[in-house]
Order: C-alpha cells, then structure tokens, then sequence
C-alpha cells in the first residue's frame, strides 16, 4: 500500500491537495495562539483501550498521504509510536480506496458502472454500501427539492468534467442529456437494493456524496482502532475525531473562491462535526468571458450559478459533501432559506458581489467560531442569518 509519512514538530501538516491549491478546506499551519495545533493519538492500553496513564514518550505529528478518488487524502496523527500509528493509518487508508473501486465513475469496474450498463434494462440488485450511499443521495435530493440529484451524469458527462475534455455543449447536446436527468426516472427500493432506470442512457454519479461518505468510513476505522483524536480530510471533506492538543477544536482555514489569497477565514470544528465545501473554482470551463462550474443544476439542466462558494457543517462529512453541493444549487436565496430551516447543518455561502467585494452569508450558529481574515475584510461584506 503506497502511503507517505511525515514528522512535523508541533503541527498538522497541510496535505498536498492544500499545498497545491486544490482544497476548499486546509488545517491552518499556524495557530492563533503560541501553542501548536497538533493531533493526539492516545496511546493503547494492554488490551487495545486507549490510555494516558504512565510516562509516555514525546509525540509527533505524523501525517500519511495517499492519492485517491481523483484527489488527494490525509490522516494526521501525534504519537509516541509511529510503527503503531503506522499500521493504523495504512488500514485506514485502505478505504479510501476500496470505496473508489465501488463509487467510482471513471473506471468500467466499479459497481456504480455496472449499475449504468445494466439499470436501464432491468432493475438490479446494488451492492450494499453503494445502496446505503444511494439511498442517503435520494434522501438529500427530496430534502433539496431536486437541487442534489445523482443522475445528473449524463448532464457531467456533456460538459466534459467526466472523460473530458472539458466543454461548453451545443444547445442540442445539453438538451439531450437533460432529457436523461431527473430521479424521477429512477426507480430504488431500499429493502430489496433493487435499481432500475427508466430510459436508456441514464446514469447515477455520486461524486457528489462519495468523498463525505469515504472520510466518514476511514474515521471509523481509526476510532476502531484506537484513535481518539484525529482529523481525516478528503480534499477539503474533513471529520474531527477528538480535539487537538492543548485547544478544544480545529482550526480550518476556508479557502477564498476567487483565490485572491489562500483562505480567507477561519472556522472551528469541533470533535464528531463533518466539513465541506464545495465551489465554482474546483473545476470549470471558461468560454466568451464566462466561466461555468462542475456542480450542475439539475432542474434547469446548465452549470449552478448565483453562488461561488458553498461550505457546510455538518454530524457526518456525508452530510455536509451532499448539502453543500445542495445549497450551492439552490443559490443565495433558497440557499440561505434551506439552511436555516435545517437543524443539522450550519452553512456559509458566498455570494459574488460587485468591485471585488462578495457576500459570506454565515448561519448564526456560526458566529463564535466564524473570523474573518484580516486581509480578507475589504472583499467581504459577512452577514449573519
């Protein structure tokens, strides 16, 4: 299993999607305060429990590097015995790509591909997982009002941000692969994990949600495994296991969707809270001086738009990957609207305003752990709501 190892003396490592301005979301390098942030492994007891007890040895931060699911992930961990930790973080590691060769839609493999060959002929039994995140997927689609929806492939696949290149798409073209959208024409019965399309050329893409549900999934190892203080990321899609040492939370810095500096504020996650972001910069096509995004809409068949930048939080990273990409379809006014009728999620969202100054919509509950950046403050307007 290829993973890298690295030692830092005081403080989490950003992983490398971070350092090559790929990731919405970074664990901040410095602290507010003169004491590192770190992540703590507390060391195994006789018996596998975790224990603080006796003298132990100084801890490091380790940091394990993997790329996967068309991206980079990270596990961070401070111990005093990094062959443990070691054996620990490869384990986990491990799901990340065992998810990607069940969700994955760029390969001809996975179990999401052989759904799309086969679901428009007849409904199919999905592999369990996959029918767990399926069915997770629908659910996030009725709650959204059709802003998040998994058969939005073919609509993807169009614009090239699936096998490339990417695209804008005749008017025809678009069309047609409109026509193929919409869960409506998908027919799931959880109980029995049967799938079945209605039209041929339909297909499901979980891009959308995979990512929150492989951090959710290498968390739990870790906790399995003994780790009780973590942070896993997934390109910018984190879950807290914990706190770090000597602070009560996280510190993630939200990257600036115009890239005008690395992140332009700073949040506070807390132990068992997911985080994502999802925005326009990740992946787009720039044509006649316009620039369309990855994140479709589904309802009106064309790339999202009203927004640049979504983050949520959220109890799972499944969670908030699904309704940061729901919120960002949705746009500023229903965005904002669905956010505070949710109970389970706390948003941000990032409206593009005019001479370089955009709104951070930011949900009240945010408000004591939400700091704008310094140099960030001429070109954003925050509101709360």
């Amino acid at each position: 299993m290829s993973h890298r190892r690295r030692r830092s003396p005081g403080c989490a490592a950003a992983p490398p999607a971070a350092r090559r301005g790929v990731a919405a979301l970074l664990v901040l390098l410095l602290p507010l305060v003169p004491l590192p942030a770190r992540i703590g492994w507390s060391r195994p007891a006789p018996g596998g429990v975790p224990s603080d007890s006796g003298a132990a040895a100084p801890r490091r931060s380790v940091s394990y590097d993997t790329r996967t699911m068309g991206t980079y992930a990270s596990i961070v961990v401070v111990t005093s015995d990094s062959v443990r930790t070691a054996a620990v973080a490869t384990r986990a590691m491990a799901e990340f790509w065992r998810i990607d060769s069940l969700m994955s839609n760029w390969t001809t493999t996975s179990e999401v591909a052989r759904v799309n060959r086969v679901a428009a002929r007849a409904a199919t039994p999905v592999e369990p997982e996959v029918a767990r995140v399926i069915d997770a997927a629908l659910t996030i689609g009725r709650q959204s009002e059709g802003a998040f929806d998994i058969t939005v492939e073919p609509l993807v696949r169009a614009w090239g941000f699936i096998g490339g290149p990417r695209h804008v798409p005749s008017d025809s073209a678009a069309a047609a692969a409109a026509r193929l959208v919409g869960s409506s024409r998908l027919h799931f019965d959880p109980a029995t994990r049967l799938l079945r399309f209605d039209r041929d050329g339909m297909r499901i893409d979980l891009g959308g949600i995979a990512k929150g549900h492989a951090v959710d999934v290498v968390a739990d190892s870790l906790r399995a495994h003994g780790v009780t203080d973590a942070l896993v990321n997934l390109s910018g899609n984190m879950l807290a296991i914990g706190r770090p040492a000597g602070r009560e939370s996280w510190r993630i810095g939200v990257r600036d969707p115009r890239d005008r500096m690395p992140y332009f504020a700073r949040l506070d996650l807390h132990s068992g809270e997911g985080i994502s972001t999802s925005a326009k910069y990740e992946q787009f096509v720039a044509q006649n001086g316009r620039t369309y995004g990855h994140i479709m809409d589904p309802r009106i068949g064309r790339p999202a738009d009203g927004l640049i930048g979504v983050t949520v939080i959220a109890p799972t990273a499944m969670i908030a990957d699904g309704w940061s990409t729901s919120l960002f379809v949705l746009g500023p006014v229903d965005g904002v609207r669905t956010a505070r009728e949710r109970a389970d999620v706390a948003a941000i969202l990032i409206q593009p305003g005019r001479d370089g100054v955009d709104t951070a919509w930011v949900e009240s509950a945010l408000r004591d752990r939400f700091v704008l950046e310094p140099a960030a403050q001429p070109m954003f307007h925050v509101v709360y709501f």
